[in-house]
């Protein structure tokens, strides 16, 4: 009789990312919406660079840019969450499990959500309610721009031959810079989106900007 004889597979299943671009395609899809429709056929330039005065359907477009950057946000971060805590990954929706995407999903969708609704109640508070419309229509423009960046990044880092451990050093430098470069940009914009008492944008920085990044990176890596 033959002996037996142990063979090693090397054929190397490709991973599946059909869905980042799926994702991808409709967060473009919704900028073209945006950019022909909301937006009356406005080009990139005049879009960035419109007054709050000039502008019009700002709702819609600030709705619509702050799901591109929450969905290419969790597309990004799903990568390297450790694991679905135990408590989301009992949750069943339809029949289905949590995944790391659908928990970052989530997390981030709360945090933007949670963090808009205080902002909102932080300038009624105020008394500078009319501010606030100010805010998102600026705001709007920023995360447009950052949004644009992290697919770009989405697409090197699922379809380009990187080295993924040392990226995420590289992806943190990078947003630490943005969260700095965010905090000046709302401190010095022409706009005055912030409360005009140094205290206030003091009190908004830190409880508005900086407590919930901690929370949402507990959250999800810790």
């Amino acid at each position: 009789m033959p002996q037996s004889q142990d063979f090693t597979n090397q054929i190397r299943i490709p991973e599946n990312n059909d869905w980042v671009v799926f994702i991808l395609l409709g967060c473009l899809f919704l900028y073209i919406f945006m950019m022909n429709v909301i937006e009356r056929e406005a080009n990139l330039k005049d879009f960035l660079l419109q007054k709050y005065f000039d502008s019009s359907n700002n709702l819609p477009s600030w709705i619509i840019t702050s799901c591109v950057i929450t969905l290419s946000l969790a597309v990004l971060i799903s990568q390297y969450v450790p694991v679905v805590p135990e408590y989301a990954a009992k949750l069943q929706i339809f029949g289905y499990q949590m995944n790391k995407f659908g928990f970052c999903l989530a997390a981030v969708s709360l945090f933007y959500f949670l963090r808009t609704a205080l902002g909102f109640l932080f300038y009624q508070s105020i008394g500078d309610g009319k501010k606030w419309s100010i805010f998102y229509f600026t705001s709007t423009k920023f995360n447009f721009i950052l949004s644009i960046l992290v697919i770009i990044l989405c697409v090197t880092h699922y379809y380009f031959p990187i080295d993924r451990n040392n990226a995420f050093l590289y992806y943190f430098y990078f947003f630490v810079f943005v969260f700095i470069f965010k905090i000046f940009f709302y401190l010095f914009h022409r706009n005055n989106i912030l409360p005009q008492k140094w205290y206030y944008k003091f009190l908004y920085i830190c409880t508005l900007q900086i407590a919930p990044l901690l929370l949402l990176w507990k959250l999800l890596f810790i």
